[in-house]
């Protein structure tokens, strides 16, 4: 038996499943369609819009209830709810192959120019030959799969909803190692995956942990608290990492919903700085900035080297946005009716708007060598220059 109530103004539904239910969360789907709570604050007017270059379009199919994300390893992987993957030219569009990996894939795509990863909210994982589609390996997990797979050092890492970590072999397919802790009473049903960074797999869990792992055995080589749940029941304690750790050089940074927002020492887990803020996609950064969209719908650039504020632009509340991502002079972010949002990057002030096919844009966009991509809910796939 399923039971949902309210969580908080952001309009979430929480599932506090029965025990023969897999894992009591916070559905994805309550998030990114339309809201039930506050309207959607309304398109602000644009005073001299800079041109969006629209480089491509393409089609892969929709993704439900899911965030799909794609990727990018040489050329375009992306995926669709239906089992749909595909390689494309990045330059152009063009497909080079599209198969069916014969799965309902949950979590978006891994790849390193050698395999394409997916798998399934049945816990299935299916690897692919990424120069030709063809099905090299499959292997299960113990639950279903939120968050894009990782390939990487020779191993394909499956993030389970059920806060464990595998590790299998790229070659083979063989479970190398699992790496698993007890997940809290709730958790955030939205992907929180893995990043690979000077041979540690860096993963975010529930209770606002994050961890680093050693690739090579899945033993831990650090822990750190990004955030402390606290509330007066349990709704009010959830406090999981979402999105992946963004990882550059010696420094890692990790988002948690209602918690806060945190950089590390990558080599031992020692605080950098910590800001309070709520997300529900996860941070990302530049040389000088980090950028989170938090969970009311406003962009923050804080300052890498501190983490004080530099800007914040609240004009989008409550339209369910994704991770931002620094392009350069500007910062992107897409939204739940498909628009792409382009703010300077020094001062947050709106520069440009881009109109999809009016589905939500859930997945954070990627960047491309020439501009960046956004996959929209409903599979259409949008290659984008500022």
């Amino acid at each position: 038996m399923m039971l949902r109530a309210k969580l908080l103004p952001a309009a979430l539904a929480v599932a506090l499943l029965g025990a023969c239910s897999s894992l009591p969360s916070v559905n994805p789907m309550d998030w990114f369609s339309a809201p039930s709570g506050p309207k959607p604050a309304a398109l602000p007017a644009l005073t001299s819009p800079q041109a969006v270059k629209v480089l491509w379009t393409a089609g892969i199919g929709g993704a439900e209830a899911f965030v799909l994300s794609p990727a990018l390893a040489g050329d375009l992987y992306v995926a669709a709810r239906d089992g749909t993957v595909a390689r494309l030219d990045p330059a152009n569009g063009q497909a080079r192959w599209r198969v069916s990996a014969g799965i309902r894939i949950s979590g978006g795509i891994g790849a390193d120019g050698e395999l394409a990863v997916v798998a399934s909210d049945a816990g299935e994982v299916v690897a692919l030959d990424a120069k030709t589609g063809t099905v090299r390996w499959r292997a299960r997990v113990s639950s279903e799969v939120l968050a894009a797979p990782r390939v990487s050092d020779a191993l394909v890492l499956v993030r389970s909803a059920d806060s464990r970590i595998f590790a299998f072999g790229a070659e083979d397919g063989r479970r190398r190692w699992v790496y698993q802790r007890a997940p809290t009473a709730l958790t955030v049903r939205t992907p929180a995956g893995l990043t690979v960074h000077q041979g540690m797999a860096i993963a975010g869990f529930s209770g606002g942990k994050l961890v680093a792992l050693a690739l090579t055995n899945g033993g831990v080589r650090w822990e750190a608290t990004v955030a402390l749940p606290k509330g007066a029941n349990e709704l009010e304690r959830v406090t999981d990492i979402v999105g992946d750790p963004a990882a550059q050089g010696r420094e890692v940074c990790a988002a948690a919903y209602q918690g806060r927002v945190a950089c590390y020492d990558a080599q031992n887990g020692n605080q950098l700085w910590a800001r309070d803020l709520s997300s529900l996609t996860g941070v990302s950064f530049d040389a000088r900035f980090a950028y989170v969209s938090d969970d009311k719908g406003a962009v923050h650039a804080l300052d890498r080297g501190n983490g004080r504020s530099v800007w914040r632009q609240d004009r989008l509340s409550n339209r369910r946005l994704s991770q931002p991502i620094p392009l350069g002079t500007e910062i992107a972010v897409g939204d739940l009716e498909g628009y792409v949002h382009f703010l300077a990057r020094d001062s947050g002030a709106f520069v440009a708007r881009h109109a999809t096919d009016g589905s939500a844009i859930r997945a954070a966009p990627l960047r491309l060598p020439a501009g960046f991509l956004v996959q929209t809910a409903n599979g259409g796939l949008f290659a984008l220059s500022p």
